[in-house]
């Protein structure tokens, strides 16, 4: 199922990474929720991508401050080791060798309760800053949280599963699906119930006696898809064939039908314009506070670029990016500087990569002299992006930076065709033409920093993004259709080396001028 438009245009985040920052925040703040008591101690193991960059993309502030119970748009996350240090809650960070069979962004958190008790959660933060629960107490589970969950840890023994599906037929409840993981026969046991709507604590503890659990809960797991009560998602899809098909019988562009499904998943076209008036509000604060007022990012790569471009525009615009371009290249870096210096971003749809999609969107609202087609804009592009995070990744350690910043730079190419009312089919085809035109782009952060070249990188994306809707809405069609292209960047990403995938191990990251100031290595 697709995700929700404000997981592709959200999480609204303290920076520098939705993965290795809001992902890694949530993990924690979901580990917590599974303690049947209050954490004392935890030691967090991190693998692969996330040991690699933890310290550039302030993934030990995260997970820290998601123990504390903090949300993604907190700035006190910067400030979580002290804030852990005066709740009497102990940390440590384990780094352990690299681990194919794992999913890249992997992190173990074991925690020490304060009835005695220890409970260890593995977990996956796999793009954009959604997230997976992979085990609990070594008994491999997989919790996406796409409806309502029940977790249940209790013996393996016959009788357990019918008392539970008792408990919930009396009361009504619909199961939309149950597992039960276990290690061996008689031993422990998790029993995983997805259901159609959300239980309450007494329905909880009374399935937990029926069943004879040790421990029962309900699970929230952050940036799960809005319960929708009223039954089938409206104007739902799952590709980009599936979009234009319903763009055609509804008739309607594919701004509108993405708006009607958020509306179906939130309960209103009301509710769901506020959630896309709040990202509008962000968006328009993070192309903007930088330019003003540089800042210095935590590993000081970045300081004042955006504003430097932003000065320099009318002088340089008509030899060479023109007016239009030369804001949308200083307003996404803008984005960048700030989210480098642990600042408020919306995610659209990484941190890394959140940059391309305002500064694009914004700046041709600018030109235009109104943002009254900006909000059609975002929707289109929620459409193209929650397409790729459903059938492809927008995860920079799974694909490359392809995925963050091709996915966005196709997600900004819809939209503006969107605003310069193009047809349905035009968005799509842009968005093909930009993924394409980014295919194999490769994810390298120097010393490990969504810094350099990510800034440039969302510079590009824009500029790739405009040429995109301008190619589109000139009559040059891809001979790849959207659904093809977005097929292709999963290969292209399978095919790159793990060097090359968010881990700071290959290409400019590992050029001697960097690696020289950097020393992590020696």
């Amino acid at each position: 199922m697709l995700p929700s438009a404000f997981e592709i245009l959200g999480p609204i985040m303290v920076g520098p990474s939705s993965s290795h920052t809001a992902g890694a925040l949530r993990l924690a703040r979901v580990a917590r929720e599974l303690a049947s008591a209050p954490v004392v101690a935890v030691d967090f193991t991190l693998y692969n991508s996330f040991a690699r960059t933890y310290l550039g993309h302030g993934t030990n502030r995260a997970l820290v401050a998601g123990m504390l119970g903090l949300d993604t748009d907190d700035e006190r996350i910067r400030d979580s080791f002290e804030l852990a240090q005066e709740a009497g809650l102990e940390v440590h960070f384990t780094i352990a060798d690299e681990d194919v069979s794992l999913h890249p962004n992997t992190v173990s958190i074991a925690m020490t309760l304060a009835d005695g008790t220890a409970l260890t959660v593995r977990g996956e933060s796999v793009g954009g800053g959604r997230v997976r629960i992979s085990s609990v107490d070594n008994v491999a589970v997989s919790i996406g949280g796409e409806y309502p969950t029940l977790l249940i840890h209790h013996r393996d023994k016959p009788g357990v599963l019918a008392k539970i599906c008792g408990a919930l037929s009396e009361d009504f409840i619909n199961i939309a699906t149950i597992r039960t993981f276990r290690n061996e026969r008689g031993g422990d046991a998790y029993t995983i119930v997805e259901l159609d709507e959300a239980l309450d604590h007494i329905m909880v503890e009374t399935i937990r006696e029926r069943a004879g659990a040790s421990f029962a809960t309900s699970i929230t797991i952050p940036g799960a898809l809005p319960l929708n009560e009223k039954g089938a998602i409206q104007s739902d899809f799952s590709c980009g064939a599936d979009l234009l098909a319903l763009c055609a019988a509804e008739p309607c562009s594919i701004g509108a039908a993405m708006r009607r499904r958020e509306g179906s998943l939130l309960g209103s076209l009301e509710t769901a314009d506020k959630a896309m008036d709040r990202v509008m509000d962000a968006m328009k604060a993070e192309v903007a506070s930088t330019i003003k007022e540089p800042q210095r990012s935590l590993g000081g790569f970045l300081h004042g670029q955006a504003k430097d471009v932003f000065s320099h525009r009318r002088q340089l615009a008509e030899p060479l990016l023109g007016l239009t371009l030369s804001n949308a290249c200083a307003y996404a870096m803008a984005v960048l500087e700030r989210s480098a210096a642990m600042g408020v971003i919306v995610a659209a749809p990484t941190a890394g990569s959140a940059g391309v999609v305002p500064g694009a969107l914004i700046a041709c609202a600018d030109a235009l002299g109104s943002f009254d087609r900006l909000p059609s804009a975002l929707w289109c592009a929620s459409a193209v992006g929650a397409i790729v995070t459903a059938n492809g990744s927008v995860s920079g350690a799974e694909g490359g930076c392809q995925a963050e910043v091709g996915t966005a730079s196709a997600m900004a190419a819809a939209g503006l065709c969107q605003m310069l009312y193009g047809s349905p089919e035009a968005c799509l085809n842009a968005a093909a033409i930009a993924l394409g035109n980014l295919l194999g782009l490769v994810c390298d952060p120097v010393q490990g920093l969504v810094e350099f070249p990510c800034q440039n990188r969302n510079a590009i994306g824009v500029a790739n993004a405009m040429t995109a809707a301008q190619l589109s809405l000139s009559g040059v069609v891809s001979p790849v259709p959207f659904d093809e292209a977005v097929a292709a960047m999963v290969m292209v990403g399978n095919s790159l080396p793990v060097s090359l995938r968010e881990t700071a191990q290959g290409g400019l990251a590992v050029c001697p001028s960097v690696c020289a100031d950097c020393g992590a290595c020696d």
